[in-house]
């Protein structure tokens, strides 16, 4: 399979890479923004990977990967790529806060979305997969708030994609995972997740590497498996 992770040098995103390219028979593009050492870190131990440098907050770069994805034949879009956020309570928040999240985290996935579709529409078969966050089912944390907004956004076009796109042989689903020790929450205060981890039933975080066996279990499931969330938090809220 011919695969695409957005936000694939770090974190969960190279979690996820690494996973796919386990299999010789995939080969998996990934979009990197500033970590070009990561980026080279995972080509140089995968033969079977390509990296592209694609910054989402900058239009002109996310339509030099639309056109690039014309090209590449993809079986599957991983949608991982996100724009740290800076928390801050929702009547502090400058409207122009908004206004950039939304189109670095919901217009550039969506423009590189429709650019798959139109390829998997021709092919009449595609998987897209779309993370999110489990805390757009539950109490959000204070301070997310145009974070939680991107991500519900998200969640409503996935399950448009879904209803769209079946009859061509697409898919369309999410996984929400909990709280990770990632970059991504590497602002994080250690009590705060020390705090989550003795209020966790299984009493430990969520891992990255687990998020993507999920992950690479959609790539192949049946597509009767379609406009699903799996939200990955152990059932807690």
């Amino acid at each position: 399979m011919n695969i695409l992770v957005t936000g694939g040098s770090k974190g969960l995103g190279s979690a996820i890479v690494k996973l796919l390219a386990a299999t010789p028979e995939n080969h998996v593009y990934f979009t990197y923004c500033q970590s070009a050492d990561a980026a080279s870190a995972i080509t140089s131990a995968f033969s079977n990977t390509t990296r592209i440098q694609c910054d989402y907050s900058d239009e002109a770069s996310v339509k030099e990967l639309t056109n690039t994805i014309s090209g590449l034949s993809l079986d599957v879009l991983i949608n991982n790529a996100a724009i740290n956020f800076a928390k801050s309570h929702f009547h502090k928040t400058d409207l122009n806060t908004f206004k950039n999240s939304f189109q670095s985290n919901v217009l550039s996935t969506i423009a590189v979305t429709q650019a798959a579709l139109t390829v998997f529409r021709k092919k009449k078969s595609g998987r897209l997969i779309t993370i999110l966050s489990s805390a757009i089912t539950g109490t959000p944390p204070v301070g997310w708030a145009a974070y939680i907004a991107d991500k519900n956004y998200l969640l409503g076009l996935s399950k448009a994609w879904a209803t769209e796109n079946i009859r061509f042989n697409i898919s369309s689903n999410c996984v929400s995972p909990s709280f990770m020790a990632t970059d991504f929450n590497k602002d994080t205060d250690e009590r705060i997740v020390e705090e989550i981890i003795g209020k966790h039933p299984l009493k430990k975080l969520l891992t990255p590497e687990e998020v993507a066996d999920t992950v690479s279990f959609l790539c192949h499931c049946s597509l009767h498996i379609n406009g699903v969330n799996i939200v990955m938090n152990a059932g807690t809220d």
